[in-house]
């Protein structure tokens, strides 16, 4: 399990850390990644005349910049969704983006996502699915002999419990019979889909990162 925020996982000899902020650490590469920010939801919600509350994304960000201020990694990678369209890029949100990898102390590259399309992020190009190692890198699914899919795109949730008593919560879900790992949003304005029976799950709950009965299930 490793310590309490985060938990130890090993493919093929190689090893990644899932963290509890909803993240990945490979601490052989100093490589944070995170999935799934959808920046910018709550002003494209505002444009469509729905009064949805917004903190500037502060709720994203500022986890975002303690988790690098902790693990200083060599690079952070978003694998895709970093905004949520082009219609919540403000000035204010563009003017934030510039400066992320200085406020984080590391580059930032991003994986092109689906809410990414259409858009120009200044300095910050729209990558594709990429190697890094043993891992395969991309925003939706995208199994690879010989590597390892990390990959987010899905926003996967576990639904624990039953009846009134029902609880949806983010998730790492591991689908053993493609080695494809999607990890959960990072963003604090997004929605989750439960994940098929098949695959093994790491619930996030109370500042933990969780085996759940996926484990059983196989």
């Amino acid at each position: 399990m490793g310590d309490r925020g985060r938990c130890a996982f090993h493919w093929r000899g190689h090893g990644l850390e899932l963290l509890a902020e909803r993240a990945v650490w490979d601490p052989t590469r100093a490589l944070l990644l995170v999935a799934d920010l959808h920046l910018g939801k709550a002003e494209v919600f505002q444009a469509h005349g729905v009064a949805l509350p917004s903190d500037g994304d502060a709720s994203t960000l500022n986890p975002l910049l303690d988790l690098a201020h902790r693990l200083r990694p060599r690079e952070v990678v978003v694998l895709g969704d970093l905004i949520h369209s082009r219609l919540g890029l403000t000035g204010d949100l563009r003017q934030k983006l510039r400066a992320l990898p200085e406020l984080m102390g590391c580059p930032l590259r991003l994986i092109a996502g689906n809410h990414e399309r259409g858009s120009w992020l200044e300095g910050l190009p729209l990558g594709a699915s990429e190697a890094v190692g043993p891992w395969w890198l991309s925003h939706a699914p995208e199994p690879r002999e010989g590597f390892l899919n990390l990959c987010g795109h899905r926003h996967p949730v576990a639904v624990v419990g039953n009846a009134c008593d029902r609880l949806r919560l983010p998730c790492f879900a591991l689908d053993p019979r493609r080695d494809v790992m999607v990890i959960p949003s990072f963003g604090s304005l997004t929605g989750g889909h439960p994940c098929p029976r098949h695959e093994r799950v790491w619930l996030v709950a109370e500042g933990d990162v969780v085996p759940w009965g996926a484990h059983a299930r196989t």
